[in-house]
């Protein structure tokens, strides 16, 4: 955690960047964009996967829980894409 006059002096030269080279920032917004969908994609697919295993070896508790977790992953990944758009 920053305090309250580092992270002032941190927003101020962000502000400064920024203005100064909005291409950079463009980039870097971007690829920080990409890498969260990524890890979002990774999770989905090994939930997928998982789901099937535990709802029969862990049993069906186990199953509706992963079918929920999935379920808000959807609405998480939902969420980012309309954000992207």
């Amino acid at each position: 955690m920053l305090s309250k006059e580092d992270q002032r002096r941190f927003d101020q030269i962000t502000r400064q960047l920024r203005e100064s080279d909005p291409a950079f920032f463009a980039r870097l917004d971007h690829r920080i964009r990409g890498r969260r969908g990524r890890y979002l994609m990774l999770l989905t697919i090994v939930l997928w996967a998982s789901l099937p295993a535990m709802a029969v070896f862990a049993g069906r508790v186990a199953g509706a829980i992963c079918a929920v977790v999935l379920i808000a992953n959807a609405a998480v990944m939902w969420r980012f894409r309309r954000r992207l758009t």
